[in-house]
């Protein structure tokens, strides 16, 4: 694991931050009996936060989807289903926890478990056929 500055970490983490500001800033606004709070805080979660998502959010995410852009090294890996090409990234170290989980309920999203299944049999199928029309 690489040493990261703090100034890189505040970086990687600035939507969560953002996100930590506002709500201290809303909660000691409405400790302190300001009339303000509520502006405070609809303000910081509807403007600042998704501000901060959009300037700074996941660069480690984008580097991972930049991966998936380079060429496979084998014939096999096109052959992939989505949700095996997503383990074996995780199982790299090329996502961590939080970015599997997070592709991963993507994914079931929009995909059920049977439906992938389905298609790596569809898949599979036709590898088949492909290998009987190789041999004749």
């Amino acid at each position: 694991m690489t040493d990261r500055s703090p100034l890189r970490r505040a970086r990687d983490n600035a939507t969560e931050l953002a996100s930590l500001a506002v709500t201290g800033f809303w909660l000691v606004a409405l400790v302190t009996g300001q009339e303000w709070w509520l502006a405070a805080l609809l303000v910081g979660y509807v403007v600042v936060v998704p501000l901060t998502e959009l300037l700074y959010g996941d660069t480690d995410e984008e580097a991972a989807d930049a991966d998936e852009v380079e060429p496979a090294l084998s014939s096999d890996a096109d052959d992939e289903t989505p949700l095996e090409r997503l383990r074996r990234r995780y199982a790299d170290g090329k996502l961590t926890d939080e970015q599997f989980e997070r592709k991963l309920e993507r994914l079931l999203e929009t995909e059920t478990l049977e439906d992938i299944e389905d298609s790596a049999a569809v898949r599979e199928q036709e590898r088949e056929r492909q290998r009987e029309t190789e041999r004749t």
